[in-house]
This record gives C-alpha cells, structure tokens and sequence, in this order.
C-alpha cells in the first residue's frame, strides 16, 4: 500500500504536539506524526479516526509519507533532544527540505542549527509558538524565523493554523535567523512581568481582606475594561475554582513555589549584554527565585521583625488605585521587552517590526491583551519610537496613573508587602523622566578609584577628564 503524500509533519506528541497536528487537520491539511514511543503514535491517531493522519513508526516511514519540500516541525524538549532529531533526520532529507524547530528553543541554538543545516540546503525555521494547550488547538501566536523565500513556502500552512482577530493571522515572517525565538523569548520575559503584577495586586487584595471570590470579582470586572487580557481573565477563573475534596479555593491550597523553564533569565542574560533595562522583567524572574526558597522564608519570618502585612484600608479607593498601578507597571514591562528588542534587532540587522510583533501578539498568545492595539498603533505612527512610555496615548495613561501607582507602592512598603515588579516599575519610571541622575557621584567615585576619567556639563560631550584627587588616611 502506497504511502500517502502529506503536506505537514511533525514529530513529539506531548500534549503541545498533539493540539498542534489537530489544529494542521483541521484546516484541510494531511499530517504525518512520530513520537519515539511508537505506541503514543498509534494511540493518537487511533483516537481521532476520520482525520486525515498518518502514524509513522518509523522515521524513515515518516519522512517517506511527506510531500515535497518537506515540512517537519519538531515538538520536543529544547536543546539536545533538538539535535538528536535532526541528526536523525538529516540521513533521510533532501535538498530543498525544510526542518522547523516549533520549541521554545534559545535564539543562539537556532542560529547554530542554521548555520549547520544550510550548508546541506536544507532550510530551517526557529519558530516561537505561545498560546499553551489551547492556543495550540484553536489557533496560536506564531512568530517564525528563518529566510524570507522560507516563510513564502510555510506561510499558507503557518496563517490557515494562527489565532485571528480582525481577520488577520497572528503570524508574520519575524526576520532571519534566530530573529523568530528571540522575539518568542521575550514575549515569554513579557510574560513573567505581567504574571508577577498580577500576583502583587492579588497580594494587597488579599492584605486587605478580600476573599478568592471577591477577588475573582475584581479581576472579572477589570477583564471588561483597558485591563482586558488573557491573563487576568484567567486569574479570575482560577481564584473562583474551588476544590472538590475540601471546599476550599484551590488557590488557598497550591504551595507558594513557582516554577520557570528559562526563557526569563535568558531575556535577563540578552538585556545585560544588550545594556538594556529590564527591571520589571528582572524582579518577576527574582520573586519566582524567592518563591522557591520556601524553607529558608518560614525560618527567616519566625526571627526577622516587620509590619504585620495587612491593609485597613477603603476597598474601593484600593482597587481603583491597584488598577491603575497594575495597568502602569504592565506598561513598563512591555515597554522594557520592546526596547531589548529593538536593540537586539538593530545590533543583528532584524529590522524587526514591532507594531507587527504587537499585532500578532493580540491573538493566540499568552499576554493576549486589549491594549497590544495602541502598542500597534503606537508604532505604526513612529517607527523609530524610541521607547513605549513616550507614545502619546501611554504618556496620558502613565501620568494620571503615576500618583495611585506612587500610593500603592508606597502603602505596600510601609505595611510590609513585597511588590518587587511594582517597585522597579515605578523606579525605571522616575529615573527615565529625571534629566540628571546621580551617576555624576558615581562617575566621581570611579574616576576616584580607578582613574575611569569622565565627561563634564560645561566641555563637549565626548571629552574625557580626570582629577587629581586627595589622598584617604584610613
């Protein structure tokens, strides 16, 4: 029996896989799947009879039941199982064929496996996918990289399979390279901001007094509004779950250690080498850090001496000011990943487009929000914009924001509240719109020191001076 001859392939069918190759079905679409466990292969396409899958069970089979130019995508644990699947493949390719790396893959990995596969002409894309299980399933943000003739050959497969919103897919070509899971990578350093804001509302909520349901509320209410996201529609979910064996909200029974997978401290690793300041991001990927050392926090609480931690204050006058600072500093953190992105797409020669990388990112992907429009918007009126927070329509949000954002973070300090993204936000804020800071006591100290030499206020920028300065007696 001959082989079929299908359009797509993809190999790992963990849960991510799997939504993916339904999704490729879906819109009329033949697929090809593997696993290297052969019976997930026969299970998956067993459960789903009717659509239009071959299981391979072997790799040559695999690559034998695809159309050319192959399409394989891979689907697997990123860095080594990512190399392993492609030195298997590599034997069974042709010229022409194309491997994309659909993981969460370090941008730095993908330019190497790009590098290594198109001396064999065969063409590769490092393609970030963001949207979880359902996104996968229903339509994800997908932000491929990789060679422009490439993406022309993808781009009817990556669109009929992306998010909408608008009519439009929440798919463009990135740039070459590693420009695709760079970006994705920063989405997910993004990501971590958000997620960290939204837990420190939580936290003064909770201070305060409020219940998970009350809370749940809160969070419902701001969904309707320019808080509109992915993420705070799903925190109002998640405090109105209640558990089936004690009653309570699951929230209330889930341990205070957070997990991560990376892709933070790497956007944190790029920025520092970049120069760029990330501070939101910074503090977010630092209090899933915190979080992690549970015990040493419960003996640390029982001797080291504070504020109780609660709030007696008016609710109402509390929330309206927690959403306004919350809505600030989720500026911030959006504003901190577009700069380290455009600087690493001016430094690799990207020419990356970030009213398009907002764009896509309205649909399908994790920090899906309403106001990724106006950061649209905002770009499309000034390509070269320098930094998100100097945008007409974010300077108004930032100034009549900035006062309740001032008295919250204040109110966290004083009663005890660790607000660490809320913090640096506010403080990346005022230090942006302070036209002297106090590095000239900073340069003072270097030159002091070091002889770093520095420049001066009253002598052309660019010359350089030292002073002799007096001799410490210790």
């Amino acid at each position: 029996m001959p082989l079929p001859q299908n359009d797509f392939g993809l190999i790992g069918l963990a849960v991510m896989g799997q939504n993916l190759v339904l999704n490729v079905e879906s819109r009329g679409f033949g697929v090809s799947v593997y696993n290297r466990t052969a019976e997930v292969t026969r299970e998956f396409v067993a459960a789903h009879p009717g659509k239009r899958l071959h299981g391979a069970a072997t790799l040559s089979e695999f690559v034998a039941s695809l159309a050319r130019p192959r399409k394989v995508m891979i689907m697997v644990k990123a860095g080594a199982p990512v190399d392993a699947v492609i030195e298997q493949l590599l034997p069974l390719l042709e010229p022409g064929d194309i491997v994309i790396d659909g993981g969460n893959s370090l941008y730095t990995d993908t330019e190497r496996r790009d590098a290594w596969l198109t001396p064999l002409a065969l063409r590769f894309i490092g393609a970030g996918v963001s949207g979880g299980e359902e996104g996968a399933r229903k339509g994800p943000a997908i932000m491929p990289g990789g060679p422009a003739s490439t993406w022309e050959v993808m781009q009817p497969i990556f669109e009929a399979i992306a998010a909408k919103v608008d009519g439009q897919p929440c798919v463009i070509h990135i740039g070459p390279g590693g420009a695709g899971h760079y970006v994705k990578m920063v989405h997910n350093g993004i990501e971590y901001g958000d997620m960290q804001l939204i837990c420190e509302a939580y936290a003064l909520f909770q201070a305060a007094g409020l219940s998970t349901d009350e809370m749940a509320g809160v969070f419902a209410r701001w969904n309707e509004g320019e808080l509109q996201s992915y993420l705070i529609q799903i925190t109002a979910a998640a405090l109105r779950q209640r558990d089936p064996e004690t009653g309570l909200p699951v929230v209330d029974l889930i341990l205070d250690k957070a997990g991560q997978k990376g892709t933070g401290q790497w956007t944190l690793i790029n920025a520092a080498e970049n120069a760029v300041v990330v501070s939101t991001i910074n503090a977010a990927v630092e209090a899933r850090v915190m979080s992690s050392m549970k015990d040493a926090r419960v003996a640390a609480s029982a001797v080291l001496q504070g504020p109780a931690g609660t709030l007696a204050v008016d609710r109402a006058q509390l929330i309206a000011q927690v959403h306004d600072a919350l809505y600030a500093a989720k500026i911030i953190s959006y504003a901190q990943g577009l700069d380290l992105m455009r600087t690493m797409g001016a430094k690799k020669g990207w020419a990356l487009d970030l009213g398009g990388i907002a764009g896509i990112w309205r649909g399908g992907c994790i920090i899906r929000a309403r106001f990724l429009n106006r950061i649209t918007e905002a770009y499309r009126a000034e390509p070269a914009l320098p930094n998100l927070m100097l945008a007409p329509f974010f300077q108004g949000v930032l100034n009549r924001s900035q006062q309740a954002w001032r008295e919250v973070v204040a109110l966290a300090v004083r009663q005890g509240i660790a607000v660490p993204a809320m913090s640096a936000s506010l403080a990346y804020y005022d230090s942006m719109r302070t036209a002297r800071l106090p590095a000239n006591l900073l340069q003072a100290q270097r030159d002091f020191f070091g002889a770093h030499t520095y420049e001066r206020v009253d002598k052309p920028a660019g010359q350089m001076f030292h002073t002799q300065w007096p001799e410490v007696i210790e």
